[in-house]
């Protein structure tokens, strides 16, 4: 399975914040929308991503008062990206590899969407179900 067709059942939509946003308009946000992380955006372009373990360790190291911080002091600059003719095999492998649970989709330096281990997950549990049961359907016929 391609990440377009995980794309095209789930949906399209991103959430994005600034980079000047604070962590606790962040935080707000990650609830409200429940998801568990959110692309920051700056100038039509994505310069990061903040997650859920973002807020954590700002609040672990900062405590109350790093909900007042930016979150471009807290958010993950280094960004990977997935395109939507990637696979789920091979999104999964990198997404484990580097300890990741979210992945913006671009094509062609636009942002087009955003996959999380979850969705992969989903999908490759779908593809063996239905894998099962087209064995399962072979050998009733047999």
């Amino acid at each position: 399975m391609l990440v377009s067709q995980i794309l095209r059942t789930k949906g399209d939509t991103v959430f994005t914040v600034a980079p000047t946003e604070t962590i606790a308009a962040v935080a707000a946000l990650l609830h409200s929308r429940r998801v568990g992380a959110l692309v920051v955006f700056e100038a039509e372009r994505v310069v990061g991503i903040v997650s859920e373990r973002d807020v954590v360790r700002a609040m672990a190291e900062g405590g109350a008062a790093a909900l007042g911080e930016a979150v471009s002091g807290v958010m993950t600059r280094d960004v990977l990206f997935a395109q939507p003719g990637e696979t789920v095999d091979s999104l999964l492998a990198r997404m484990s590899d580097r300890r990741i649970r979210h992945l913006p989709v671009c094509q062609k330096d636009r942002l087009v969407g955003i996959v999380s281990i979850g969705d992969l997950v989903k999908s490759k549990i779908s593809e063996v179900e239905a894998e099962a049961d087209g064995l399962k359907a072979y050998i009733a016929a047999s």
